[in-house]
């Protein structure tokens, strides 16, 4: 579990390829220490710590990881949001976050306002279903609020937060462009309470997809 607070950024040396199947991610100078098989959200993605040494730790990644995610885009030398699990002591800043991605987005627009940046962002119905204006979502791990939520006719939709200079100055947000893809997390508890009260409402809403597979309609 995560607070999606990104903790620090992290730039990518090695990607995925036949043969090898993890990142490596070189993580700044005296970052955390962290031990073979922790958890670390990479982008929001929940991936587990399986080598660390010399300031680069190696997360393994599934097929299923890479079609689901927006982590497939990635390659040698892009920055990445890196954040630790979280201790259950400990404060949470944001809003709790799986690390589990329920979809991806595209940048649609971006504009400033004062010392904020409007960010607007694409969203498949799968995850739209869950946003609602003051509530939160996570955009490659950084827990944020949604100001704007608008439907489109054919399901999917588009939400608008506003960025705080510190976000854009610690997370990959200060690279973002129109046509990023980003990894999405909907908030846990809608798609909870959905699954609750789904059997009883009529007409009953959709299955939410259980694999990458179910989502592309294979």
């Amino acid at each position: 579990m995560f607070g999606g607070i990104v903790a620090a950024r992290g730039v990518i040396e090695a990607v995925p390829t036949t043969g090898r199947s993890s990142f490596r991610i070189s993580t700044p100078p005296g970052w955390v220490e962290l031990a073979i098989g922790d958890s670390l959200a990479v982008n929001g993605c929940c991936l587990t710590v399986v080598d660390n040494r010399g300031g680069r730790v190696e997360v393994d990644v599934i097929p299923e990881t890479l079609r689901r995610t927006a982590l497939k885009e990635l390659r040698a030398g892009d920055p990445v949001n890196l954040e630790q699990a979280l201790a259950l002591q400990g404060l949470v800043g944001g809003h709790l976050v799986t690390g589990h991605v329920d979809g991806t987005g595209v940048v649609a627009g971006m504009r400033p306002e004062g010392n904020a940046l409007w960010l607007e962002v694409q969203v498949p119905e799968r995850v739209v279903r869950y946003c609602v204006p003051q509530g939160s979502i996570a955009i490659d791990g950084c827990s944020l609020t949604l100001v704007k939520v608008a439907d489109r006719a054919d399901g999917s939709g588009t939400i608008e937060v506003s960025l705080i200079p510190h976000t854009r100055a610690v997370t990959v947000a200060a690279g973002y462009h129109p046509g990023t893809v980003v990894n999405l997390e909907a908030d846990t508890v809608a798609k909870l309470v959905e699954r609750l009260l789904g059997p009883h409402l009529v007409p009953r809403p959709a299955p939410f997809p259980e694999s990458a597979d179910e989502v592309a309609g294979r």
